[in-house]
């Protein structure tokens, strides 16, 4: 059994079990995991899109083969309020759920330890893979990773080193998506809802560059650490990478969501795709150092 962890933006919870229906050894056609997991896929965005689906909270079972091989999937919605939820840490010793500033200052660094990790490991491995960041690590190997970068285990680096690629990116994923406030902060959401819809260019570009200036420090430097980590991901678009980040660095807090929810099937409104397009402007924007911004003394006219 294969707990597949849902996207950021996803709200389906899936369970897969996978059965292999030919003798072991033989012969099938190249890319049938990747195309097998693209049905699986596809199937949940079609159910998540479903109204139907979306009514219930019973799961829901659905059966793919292709080439000898058969996944059994189960699949119930969460409504958006609950996806949105972050429940900060108790335990502050951890990373997980844990404010950057906090580990950052603890770390005595400059962008927290697990963030750099994970992306030299996905640099060094992940390149090449078709669809990093966007297909789900197993879910075991995902609390693993987090229990040993929660716990400082001395062993990090080899079972990085060992781990599927696919449960490195996830780690990442979800260390942002438990942050107990998304990087780009719950202060400064509603202006960069209002800045990525500007349509003059240069008012845009003064107010979103005033922007990131106005994060923490530890904010902006691990917000531009990912951002410049961009150019070698050439297997997956930037607007497919900005669909899988966007609503998790740059989310409503639960009281603006919960006062704007109108119904579940409002999980594709205009806010999720307000944040993705503000982290696209960022990846496809000039390469934006953190010493330039500071020495910038152009403002935007609008308080933030």
């Amino acid at each position: 059994m294969t707990d597949v962890l849902p996207q950021p933006d996803c709200s389906l919870k899936a369970r897969c079990c996978l059965d292999q229906l030919e003798e072991p050894g033989s012969k099938r056609p190249p890319n049938t995991g990747a195309r097998l997991w693209g049905r699986v896929r596809s199937k949940l965005l079609r159910h998540k899109l479903d109204p139907q689906t979306v009514e219930t909270k019973n799961w829901h079972t659905d059966v793919i083969e292709m080439n000898g091989i058969k996944v059994e999937f189960s699949m119930k919605f969460t409504s958006r309020d609950m996806s949105l939820k972050r429940t900060p840490s108790k335990k502050q010793t951890g990373v997980f759920g844990v404010k950057i500033s906090v580990v950052t200052k603890r770390e005595r660094s400059k962008v927290p330890y697990i963030v750099r990790q994970c992306v030299e490991e996905v640099e060094k491995r992940g390149i090449e893979e078709v669809g990093i960041y966007r297909i789900s690590g197993v879910a075991t190997d995902i609390q693993a990773l987090k229990a040993v970068f929660d716990a400082n285990n001395k062993d990090i680096l080899l079972m990085l080193s060992d781990m599927d690629i696919n449960a490195i990116a996830g780690t990442l994923k979800l260390y942002f998506r438990e942050l107990p406030e998304p990087l780009l902060t719950d202060r400064l959401y509603p202006a960069f809802m209002e800045g990525i819809a500007l349509s003059d260019p240069a008012a845009k570009e003064n107010c979103m560059m005033h922007l990131l200036r106005s994060l923490p420090d530890p904010n902006l430097i691990t917000f531009l650490f990912l951002v410049a980590e961009k150019e070698p991901i050439n297997k997956m678009s930037l607007h497919n990478l900005a669909t899988v980040f966007g609503p998790t660095l740059l989310r409503p807090s639960e009281v603006e969501s919960k006062a704007h929810l109108t119904s579940a099937a409002d999980i594709w409104s205009h806010d999720v795709m307000a944040q993705v397009q503000v982290l696209l402007y960022y990846l496809q924007h000039p390469p934006i150092s953190f010493a330039e911004l500071k020495r910038n003394t152009l403002y935007f006219s609008t308080d933030v």
